[in-house]
């Protein structure tokens, strides 16, 4: 749906994105992550065309983009943007019929989204007399009134309770299920973790990572395991493993080991077998908050 081609874009001395480029398929959640000051915002206001790149291109469903675009992208800003002494109806129609529809169809679907997110009390109140979490779920709902192809969340969860946060992250499913493309960028893991099927990581201006979520995993597992047992061991063979770490938690031992290079995970439990029983072993898989931390600060540790 969306081609990125070698995008740079410079603000006076300052570069915010050097060449960067990348492919979001339709149907994707598509996760852009990267710590402040990475170059994500810079991408996502070129995207909505706020401004334009110094050099590179965009495609959109193969079609260089261009303004008649903007009426098929949904756009929730990290920065707040909303009228906060307009009516909320008034101001959900207003922004929906920017995008394109009538005030009829802008009205129907305003009235939809009032009652699924039970909002019907907020016609006639302003903005200034909500709450963060509030206006927080009507700027989503001003993103997604006109069934947007493309959908970009910046930070979609600030400002909302557990609560209200798993409403968003059904709602955000639900789109995806129906067809919606969504770029989502957040500094929230374990919201990637459940919602991105694909993630680039920015930093510095340059893309630093990109590929398949689970993919990316997998290729940084690094032969780690926790394995739970009822006595303490030995470690036998040095050859075989290194204990990283021990703790002693509701009556058992608990072990983070790490394989060495010619070793198999076989091999170490025979060694421990004879010395205690087992109850659990469990491989330790990085998570993307372990590996974002370990792409922008590659000093920052291990994954154990």
């Amino acid at each position: 749906m969306l081609s990125i081609q070698n995008i740079s874009k410079h603000y006076a001395q300052h570069t915010a994105l050097n060449k960067v480029s990348m492919e979001v398929q339709r149907g994707q959640i598509f996760g852009l992550l990267g710590p402040n000051g990475a170059g994500k915002t810079s991408l996502i206001r070129i995207i909505n065309q706020i401004t334009a790149p110094d050099e590179g291109q965009i495609f959109f469903n193969d079609k260089k983009l261009n303004q008649s675009h903007i009426a098929k992208i949904g756009y929730l800003p990290e920065e707040r943007g909303l009228y906060k002494k307009m009516e909320i109806g008034e101001q959900l129609i207003y922004l929906a019929r920017l995008k394109g529809l009538t005030r009829a169809d802008a009205f129907a679907k305003t009235k939809y989204w009032f009652i699924k997110m039970e909002m019907e009390t907020w016609w006639k109140k302003k903005v200034e007399d909500l709450s963060k979490g509030m206006q927080q779920k009507v700027q989503f709902v001003a993103s997604i009134l006109h069934q947007p192809e493309l959908i970009i969340l910046d930070e979609p969860f600030s400002g909302f309770d557990p609560v209200n946060a798993e409403v968003i992250k059904n709602e955000i499913l639900e789109l995806n299920k129906q067809g919606a493309t969504l770029i989502f960028s957040t500094h929230r893991m374990e919201s990637v973790e459940t919602l991105c099927q694909h993630i680039v990581i920015l930093n510095k201006a340059h893309k630093i990572l990109d590929g398949n979520l689970n993919e990316i995993r997998n290729s940084y597992r690094n032969s780690s395991f926790k394995i739970v047992v009822d006595n303490p061991f030995t470690q036998t063979n040095f050859e075989n493993f290194e204990i990283l770490s021990t703790t002693f938690l509701n009556e058992c031992w608990q072990y983070y080991i790490k394989l060495n290079e010619a070793a198999n995970l076989n091999q170490v439990l025979l060694s421990i077998i004879p010395q205690t029983q087992i109850i659990s072993v469990q491989e330790i898989i990085p998570s993307i908050n372990d590996i974002f931390i370990e792409r922008v600060t590659p000093k920052a540790g291990s994954y154990a």
